[in-house]
């Protein structure tokens, strides 16, 4: 099952109604700063994993 082009907008379109127009730029940025973060940690981790094994 996948998604067609009318239920992404329809997606959308349920989005902008619940967040508005103006809220959504600062909602994507907000997701996005969080999954930097994520990343990073991730990054951090696996660094600080490869450092304590030794090989």
């Amino acid at each position: 099952m996948s998604l067609g082009p009318m239920e992404i907008i329809l997606i959308l379109a349920v989005i902008v109604l619940l967040f508005g127009a103006g809220k959504l730029p600062r909602l994507m940025g907000d997701v996005a700063e969080g999954i930097k973060a994520f990343k990073k940690g991730m990054k951090d981790e696996s660094s600080d994993k490869n450092k304590s094994d030794p090989v």
